[in-house]
């Protein structure tokens, strides 16, 4: 082998590690730029988009609804009951909302609601879409002259993003409500739960009722469009085996990143 051949192999395996793992990352950041693009085009909402989009949305809801309020009440009595005690403890209880708002609401909501949504509807839209991919429905879909872009990874990522935000409300009030009966029954608390919830919402500024939905949407929107291209990316090598590890890193992510990304900038 000359000194050109081992150059080119060299930087030949220098291209396929740096594809390997930029790949995804560089085809997520397209296809985001794609959906919201499409997504405000009236035209890309033809009847079968519209369907499938409700369909995501109703299955994303109601999937993770029963997991969503039984995780809320377990983080509202590690939390808010937690919060509540020691703080009064240390005579701090005027400190009780900004801490629940930080901890609870900004942080600890939109990490746990898009870990069930990846468990839960994420692994089954990578299981679903590597089937049809696998098979050769994403195939005949386009000799149909349909758009699998359109029919398929449009309308799920935007109802993760909206099931994300509307899962995240229903657990921090959830949590919110439990902790503080739980709170009551011990004798921890002795103010109503409207006063309560009252003190929660003065403790937050006009920078958290931005950065909890946004993260809510956001999360939502890259688990949602993790897991649709992790599907369509299957080959027909995968099995639910090597798929469904491969989907699960991606979805994690896809919560994790944004998170701190968020967290830092907001």
């Amino acid at each position: 082998m000359s000194g050109l051949d081992r150059i080119a192999h060299g930087l030949s395996a220098v291209g396929r590690f740096t594809r390997a793992r930029v790949g995804f990352p560089l085809m997520l950041a397209a296809s985001a730029w794609g959906v919201l693009r499409e997504a405000v085009r009236p035209v890309s909402w033809r009847r079968t988009v519209r369907h499938e989009f409700t369909r995501a949305l109703r299955d994303v809801t109601r999937g993770g609804l029963a997991t969503t309020i039984v995780t809320a009440a377990l983080a509202g009595v590690a939390v808010v009951y937690e919060a509540l005690y020691w703080l009064g403890v240390a005579g701090e209880a005027k400190l009780t909302g900004s801490v629940l708002v930080t901890v609870l609401v900004r942080e600890l909501t939109p990490l746990l609601v898009g870990l069930i949504l990846l468990g839960l509807s994420g692994m089954l839209t990578v299981t679903e879409l590597g089937r049809l991919q696998t098979g050769g429905q994403v195939r005949a879909l386009q000799a149909q002259g349909l758009d699998p872009f359109l029919l398929l990874v449009l309308p799920r990522t935007l109802a993760f993003a909206l099931g994300s935000f509307t899962l995240g409300v229903i657990f921090a009030v959830t949590a919110l409500v439990f902790g503080f009966i739980v709170s009551g029954a011990i004798g921890t608390v002795q103010t109503s739960l409207w006063t309560f919830l009252e003190r929660i919402a003065s403790a937050m500024s006009a920078r958290d009722y931005v950065a909890a939905p946004l993260k809510l949407l956001v999360i939502g929107f890259l688990v949602g469009l993790s897991s649709c291209l992790t599907g369509l990316g299957a080959t027909e090598d995968d099995t639910l085996s090597s798929l469904m590890p491969r989907g699960f890193i991606h979805g994690i992510l896809a919560v994790m990143i944004p998170s701190i990304l968020l967290t830092l900038a907001v």
